[in-house]
């Protein structure tokens, strides 16, 4: 599967994006999915993901009630809801999918098979 992410940008902080990951080449029926974002000199880390069914979420401390991570089944796209931006949560964003048996969120990198190329987004303060 082949992932497409988009809706980065710069923006000021307080505001929102709305980020998008396109899925090509099957189903992401089968797949956990995920955000996870990597700023300048930090390591890659996750930020939300969902369950194959969607009916699961989990979110890292720093943007609970801020982000919302959604799934179309229709569409086979993921989509990030950020709000309440913060000049912390400057870096680049990336989509991720993983094939998974149970309806459950994977947490770590290594559990995903598919990236997305990034999108970046830049909160100013």
């Amino acid at each position: 599967v082949q992932l497409q992410a988009s809706g980065g940008g710069l923006v000021q902080a307080g505001g929102s994006l709305r980020l998008s990951c396109a899925a090509s080449g099957r189903s992401l029926r089968t797949d956990a999915v995920a955000w996870f974002r990597q700023a300048p000199g930090k390591e890659r880390e996750f930020v939300a993901g969902a369950s194959k069914s969607g009916t699961n979420t989990y979110y890292a401390d720093s943007v609970k009630d801020r982000f919302i991570i959604s799934r179309d089944g229709a569409k086979n796209t993921v989509s990030l809801q950020v709000n309440g931006l913060k000049p912390e949560d400057t870096a680049v964003y990336y989509c991720a999918a993983g094939p998974t048996i149970f309806d459950t969120v994977l947490l770590g990198v290594g559990e995903y098979d598919h990236w997305g190329q990034g999108t970046l987004v830049t909160v100013s303060s």
